[in-house]
């Protein structure tokens, strides 16, 4: 199995599951790397799993600062 192959897939059941054509190999990868962090695991245990030589690079992949808290929201006011 290549590379493409593998795109393929992805985008095939990604527009088969409603999601946006956005939605890529590195989607999954980055929301994989968030999930760790946000759960407690630590920047270099992520960059060991994902088989990165810098957690420079890692850190790329890291949406937890992208997170709105439900706090954050309950400051809107109408």
């Amino acid at each position: 199995m290549n590379r493409q192959i593998v795109f393929q897939m992805v985008r095939r059941r990604t527009r088969a599951a409603g999601l946006p054509p956005t939605v890529n190999c590195h989607s999954f990868r980055a929301t994989g790397i968030t999930n760790y962090l946000s759960n407690g695991g630590s920047l270099e245990d992520a960059r060991t799993i994902a088989a990165h030589e810098s957690s420079q690079t890692t850190r790329l992949y890291d949406r937890t600062g992208d997170m709105i808290t439900l706090d954050e929201i309950e400051r809107i006011s109408f």
